[in-house]
């Protein structure tokens, strides 16, 4: 299992570059001297081996001695190749051991860097699953202040996540909790198969109870048994899709409005829910005598009791108990408002 940070293959790409341009150059001025040194001692009439071989001994600097007794042409001409290969050969091995050398400590400072803050991250969201609709969650998902932690099994999606990500199976147990499963808020697993769903979804709830899980699904089949696995939420992306594309073809200003209010970050209002705790002074509290819209200016649109159905335009009299959420409406600053007289206590 590889753990890769942006830092860490930032830098690994650039010193893949950086080195690779002066690598080539150092071989290819070897190879050239090679073949000086090949056809130069042909000419002198070496055979094509002893030639090689000369060559080699020679510009390695080894010196197990002349092949043949060198003719005082032999030695002009060693000499030069011995100013132009030794020189050459020490450059390109010193580039090679240059380059591996600099590529390890690359790795390991950008794997340092990550296991230092996956070990600090918390109230955050796991991502298992960097395919087209992994990525698409985390745009919508860097929106928010949430950190997010993605996991997928190769290394080369993996090469394109901009954040924390570790490359592993997002089934086994080790990877989840290096994700920080234990400190997380949400786990979201994207997967393409079911069964890889239904596993990680199964493995996460054991290893945390309180984890909000959302799965992905392509059948209809799986949706009972994902959740018994302890999904809390279920999505199919084809039937969103079907849905929305329905939406807008009958109620386009309704399906676009939604839109605005859910995901556009530059409208002033916003859609959002609102925990009401244990222990918040709203407790006990129906919607009149809290006076919400008054006190903060949001609209309650819906409100949902703990396990029970939603309430939609929930009427005055509807009372506020511990575990409830309410769907609310509103700008930051009075979703803000609201928000801190929810968590009071």
């Amino acid at each position: 299992m590889t753990i890769r940070s942006k830092l860490g293959i930032s830098l690994q790409k650039e010193t893949t570059s950086r080195f690779g341009k002066r690598l080539m150059f150092g071989l290819s001025t070897l190879l050239i001297m090679l073949l000086i040194g090949e056809f130069g001692y042909m000419a002198f009439g070496y055979t094509p081996l002893d030639a090689l071989f000369q060559t080699v001994i020679t510009i390695s600097t080894v010196g197990f001695g002349e092949v043949h007794r060198f003719s005082s042409g032999e030695k002009i001409f060693t000499i030069f190749l011995i100013l132009g290969g030794v020189g050459t050969a020490a450059f390109t091995f010193s580039i090679i051991i240059e380059t591996l050398v600099e590529g390890y400590l690359s790795e390991q400072f950008g794997r340092k860097k990550m296991e230092h803050q996956l070990a600090s991250v918390k109230d955050h969201v796991i991502l298992c699953g960097w395919g087209r609709v992994g990525n698409s969650i985390a745009q919508h998902l860097a929106k928010s202040n949430m950190d997010i932690v993605v996991i997928d099994n190769s290394p080369e999606r993996i090469a394109l996540v901009k954040g924390l990500a570790i490359c592993g199976d997002a089934t086994e147990e080790e990877v989840l909790l290096q994700a920080g499963i234990k400190r997380a808020k949400v786990l979201i697993t994207a997967l393409y198969a079911d069964a890889d769903n239904l596993y990680v979804t199964l493995t996460a709830r054991s290893l945390s109870p309180d984890i909000f899980i959302v799965s992905r699904t392509a059948t209809q089949s799986a949706v009972t048994k994902l959740r018994q696995a302890g999904a809390d939420r279920i999505v199919n992306p084809q039937d969103l899709g079907g849905i929305k594309m329905a939406s807008l073809a009958l109620q386009p200003q309704v399906a676009e409005f939604l839109d605005f209010v859910m995901h556009d970050g530059s409208l002033e209002f916003r859609l959002e829910q609102i925990d009401i705790p244990e222990g918040s002074t709203l407790i006990g509290e129906s919607l009149r005598s809290a006076r919400i819209h008054a006190m903060t200016g949001t609209l309650v649109l819906g409100l949902r009791h703990k396990e029970g159905e939603f309430i939609t335009n929930p009427p005055p009299e509807s009372q506020l108990m511990p575990g409830d959420v309410m769907v609310v409406i509103g700008n930051q600053d009075q979703l803000a408002s609201l928000r801190t007289i929810a968590s009071d206590n």
